[in-house]
């Protein structure tokens, strides 16, 4: 657990994003969430964070806008004081038959997986100190993928591998950590867990469940933590074992 500190989390105002910013602020940080459409739910999300006794905002920017990027991270940045963590987790789920697929939905869905990830890195990391922590929120499709439909999604979430152990090693002198969160079948909205295919993904894994997006914020929790000092460059799967 990590007391103290600020965060930003993308995606912040649903699903796993949202389970990320709560837990932190549970823990004590002070959080700035993103959100592209969902102003309502982002509200909900910062009342309840404040409701804890953090400092809580949030940020409209969608994760194409390179601008908004950069804006939302100088003004969370601005409201702390600095930042301690950044979670990049804002994200879609782009499937179909890969002849369908244009060379725009191409460039799209690598923005918002893997530049957008740059970019705010590149813009966070001047508000950190020696701890800093970057977790980079990534999917078990990149370690196995079960079925056809997935290829741009499982290549772009790929990129986010080289982008971890990348930084790791540039930002290492500094004394921030850089690692990556796997989840596997997540109950959201994306995704829930009485959707229509919901249990052939359950009989991919070896617990024969899906789990909780707290289950991916406490993975994250830890590696912000003082338990995840030493960790960086590393990949962390939170699938019920559907990779094992």
């Amino acid at each position: 657990m990590r007391t103290g500190g600020s965060a930003l989390v993308t995606g912040g105002g649903r699903g796993i994003g949202a389970a990320i910013a709560l837990r932190l602020a549970r823990d004590g940080m002070d959080v700035a969430i993103t959100y592209a459409r969902s102003a309502d739910r982002a509200k909900a999300v910062v009342e309840e964070m404040a409701a804890m006794g953090v400092h809580a905002l949030a940020v409209r920017a969608e994760a194409t806008d390179v601008d908004a990027l950069r804006d939302a991270t100088a003004r969370a940045a601005t409201a702390f004081g600095g930042l301690d963590v950044l979670v990049n987790n804002a994200g879609i789920a782009p499937y179909g038959p890969f002849e369908d697929v244009t060379a725009e939905e191409v460039d799209r869905v690598l923005a918002i997986h893997a530049r957008a990830a740059f970019v705010l890195v590149q813009a966070a990391v001047p508000h950190m100190t020696a701890g800093g922590r970057i977790v980079n929120i990534g999917s078990s499709l990149v370690e196995r993928v079960p079925g056809p439909g997935w290829a741009l999604y499982a290549m772009s979430k790929s990129a986010l591998i080289g982008l971890t152990k990348g930084l790791a090693r540039d930002l290492g002198p500094r004394g921030i950590t850089v690692n990556l969160v796997h989840p596997g079948s997540t109950d959201t909205e994306m995704n829930p867990a009485d959707g229509p295919d919901a249990d052939e993904e359950r009989r991919f894994t070896a617990l024969g469940r899906y789990c909780d997006p707290e289950d991916v914020a406490a993975t994250v929790a830890h590696l912000v933590g003082a338990g995840g000092r030493n960790v960086t460059g590393a990949a962390f799967v939170v699938d019920a074992g559907a990779v094992a």
